[in-house]
């Protein structure tokens, strides 16, 4: 079964993929980065590129040639999926296909209205019996 993870209060989402996917990365995971659309999919690209001078993050889209090599996907599109390790969702609705993946990871800013889409979704998961970790990054405002 799916493990799922709720990190809430995230300030920065784009930050905290990119301390997910180096973390994932020095473990050897692969992520699946679930954008809502293009605009949202090029921002976290250009996010990754400037994480830090000394740091890179290898990435590629879904449709790319070398996606079922690369640790880190990032797309809006569903299909094709090239791994079924780790799936990050963006979007403020279930993944239709998340129960593929090993793990789900929702991260969810303290907007008003992302919490209230992030708690539809964690209902959703737990009334399907998934078991849910959630994760509370306020302490730490540095993400």
């Amino acid at each position: 079964m799916t493990r799922i993870d709720f990190y809430f209060n995230v300030d920065h989402k784009f930050r905290q993929v990119a301390d997910l996917a180096t973390l994932a990365l020095t473990r050897q995971r692969r992520l699946f980065v679930f954008t809502p659309d293009t605009a949202v999919t090029e921002q976290l690209e250009e996010a990754l590129w400037t994480n830090t001078p000394i740091s890179f993050l290898p990435h590629c889209r879904a449709t790319h040639r070398l996606a079922s090599e690369t640790p880190l996907v990032i797309d809006w599109s569903e299909a094709p999926l090239s791994h079924d390790d780790v799936l990050v969702n963006l979007r403020p609705e279930h993944p239709p296909f998340f129960s593929r993946f090993r793990n789900l990871i929702e991260i969810v800013s303290p907007e008003p209205e992302d919490r209230e889409a992030a708690r539809k979704r964690f209902r959703f998961y737990r009334d399907r019996g998934y078991e849910i970790r959630s994760h509370d990054i306020a302490g730490d405002r540095t993400r």
